[in-house]
């Protein structure tokens, strides 16, 4: 999971041979766009916000007079035709199975170090999250397939409310500060990451259609390849590159869902460097020596220290900020904008209704009664200064379902826009509702306990 980025101090004055870059210059646009935008994209919660901005924006814009052109912006199609290649799909297609590898692609990475460096390399630690995220997805599908049984319309949505946003539950768990045990707030990160597998693995195996056996067939090939690329140490970032655009046309034709692509490929990235850190610290002191860096020197000092640093870390530290500052809040802005005139049916209609429970009521009480049976029988223990109230408000806040809900949702009823539409609304409601739930019982069950004395302090 990615970390906050820490604010750096000013550079001094006689660092600059030819004065400061434009940023950290005392222009007017400097002082009072470049460097407020820099400081609020350092903020642990500043992708929380800018994903409910463009959520809302869409809203207001679906809703209004100018509603017409929001449809008629994002069914635009786009044609790709190169050689043999030809790819026409809408603008929201483009977003939803292009632009969304990105996302899911920095997922596969989150999970990959975890699982190599991370609370998920040992499954004791893990066991709790991961009983508790499994109860979290299975109590929410309960629930809504009690009200969607099979044969029904609404039945193939069961998998909607099963996710769990991280981008909003760090948010939320970032606006409470101190009163969140650092190890609570690590059992949520760890928990949602498990579910992001679940999620991963439900969209993988029953949301696939008209499966292609041949291109399947191919996009394993191709993984295969890059397998064997970094077996031999090929490290040309370009030929991975390459690979990939081929393994996502692949799966894209094969009728798994291309964004699988993303995953599959975060999770070959290695997750331990190429260098011993000690070594190359001692290697480039040495190059440094002579105190004159030419060319050769610059380009051996930029590989030493490079590669003391994972690709899994260097890819997660470059493209989470892409991810969380671009892909997400375009994703919102081309699937948030809802018609809100039937917003009342949700809490009446099945499909809704099963989504505002599952996320709601469901997610709390899964993940709550699978922690309660996993401690009891051994498989873990609460983290150091959570008690029980505060796992409840925990997982209200898992409920905030959000991005992975909405994509799940435009797989779930593809010839129904009317069921699409009415899980959409059910979806925004329902993370609301688990959002305000979530924090209010985190402040109750956190007051006056003491809370604080367990929490990190703020850099």
């Amino acid at each position: 999971m990615a970390t906050p980025r820490k604010s750096r101090p000013s550079a001094p004055d006689d660092l600059w041979q030819s004065g400061p870059v434009y940023s950290a210059s005392g222009k007017p646009l400097a002082r009072l766009v470049a460097r407020p935008v820099r400081e609020f994209l350092r903020i642990e919660a500043a992708g929380s916000i800018l994903l409910l901005l463009a959520a809302a924006a869409a809203l207001v814009w679906a809703n209004s007079p100018w509603a017409a052109s929001y449809d008629s912006l994002w069914h635009t199609h786009l044609a790709l035709d190169v050689g043999p290649l030809h790819l026409d799909e809408s603008l929201q297609h483009w977003v939803n199975d292009a632009l969304m590898v990105i996302f899911f692609f920095v997922v596969g990475l989150e999970i990959k170090y975890e699982l190599v460096n991370g609370d998920l390399r040992d499954p004791k630690a893990a066991a709790l999250p991961i009983v508790a995220a499994v109860g979290g997805m299975l109590v929410p599908a309960g629930i809504y397939l009690a009200l969607n049984p099979p044969g029904s319309a609404g039945s193939a949505g069961w998998g909607i409310p099963m996710a769990t946003d991280i981008a909003f539950a760090v948010g939320v768990l970032g606006v409470l500060g101190r009163r969140i045990p650092s190890a609570a707030r690590l059992f949520l990160l760890t928990l949602a990451i498990v579910d992001d597998i679940g999620a991963i693995l439900v969209i993988a195996v029953f949301y696939t259609s008209d499966l292609s056996l041949g291109w399947l067939a191919a996009a394993l090939a191709l993984l295969a390849v890059m397998v064997l690329a970094r077996r031999m140490r090929i490290w040309t970032i370009v030929v991975y590159v390459v690979l990939g655009v081929a393994v996502w046309f692949a799966l894209l034709e094969s009728g798994v869902h291309a964004t699988l692509a993303g995953v599959a490929i975060g999770l070959l990235a290695p997750a331990r460097p190429l260098l011993n850190e000690d070594v190359a610290r001692g290697y480039a002191i040495d190059a440094l020596r002579d105190h004159h860096i030419d060319p050769d020197e610059l380009a051996r000092l930029r590989f030493l220290l490079k590669e003391s640093v994972s690709v899994v870390e260097r890819l997660q530290a470059t493209l989470h900020p892409v991810s969380a500052y671009v892909v997400l809040p375009v994703f919102a802005l081309a699937n948030a904008g809802v018609e809100l005139g039937a917003i009342g049916e949700v809490f009446t209609a099945p499909v809704g209704l099963g989504i505002v429970l599952g996320l709601v009521l469901g997610k709390p009480v899964g993940i709550t009664l699978a922690s309660f049976v996993a401690v009891r029988l051994g498989l873990g223990r609460l983290p150091e200064g959570t008690t029980w109230p505060m796992v409840f408000g925990l997982g209200a806040v898992g409920g905030i379902g959000f991005t992975v809900s909405i994509f799940v949702a435009g797989l779930s009823f593809p010839g129904s826009d009317l069921l699409t539409e009415e899980a959409k609304i059910a979806i925004l409601l329902a993370s609301l509702i688990a959002a305000v739930v979530g924090v209010a019982l985190l402040l109750a069950s956190t007051r006056g306990s003491g809370a604080e004395r367990h929490a990190e302090p703020h850099a």
